[in-house]
């Protein structure tokens, strides 16, 4: 086969590993929650660029507290910024993890699916009165097409 990027085993004993990895994760990381794509939408970003303006409003407030009102809790706000620095580089990195681990299933998917037409395409050519012509009536059903619904039409 041409251009195989990934010749690679995971045992079951590396990927339970590597499952009670991502459990520990979880484990350590209790307090995370999942939005709503609205929720999500609704929130406004803390992005590269709003970096410094909210350290820089942290600064303010730290040393000025007397302008704000009683029921703002800065040492919430200071939590808040600590925790997000703190998940930040986890972010990233699961991030690229994230990206690898994807590229990876796509690569080695897409190179199992050739090597799956390619044996579909030997066993049409080369299959004929070896007895395989079931199952590659059963492979073929793949690319079988659905008849369209014919619409009806309006006058």
């Amino acid at each position: 086969m041409a251009d195989n990027k990934v010749s690679a085993k995971l045992s079951s004993t590396d990927r339970e590993a590597v499952m009670q990895a991502i459990t520990t994760i979880r484990e350590k990381l209790p307090f995370l929650i999942d939005l709503t794509t609205e929720e999500r939408k609704a929130l406004p970003k803390l992005g590269d660029k709003s970096r410094a303006f909210v350290s820089k409003a942290l600064e303010i407030a730290t040393q000025n507290p007397d302008f704000l009102p009683r029921s703002f809790d800065l040492n919430e706000m200071r939590q808040d910024i600590e925790l997000f620095e703190a998940l930040y580089p986890i972010m990233l990195s699961l991030t690229q993890l994230q990206g690898l681990v994807d590229d990876t299933s796509v690569a080695v998917g897409s190179e199992a699916y050739a090597a799956g037409l390619m044996v579909y395409n030997y066993a049409k050519v080369s299959g004929k009165g070896a007895g395989l012509e079931s199952m590659v009536d059963d492979l073929g059903r793949r690319f079988a097409r659905k008849a369209k619904k014919v619409q009806p039409q309006t006058s």
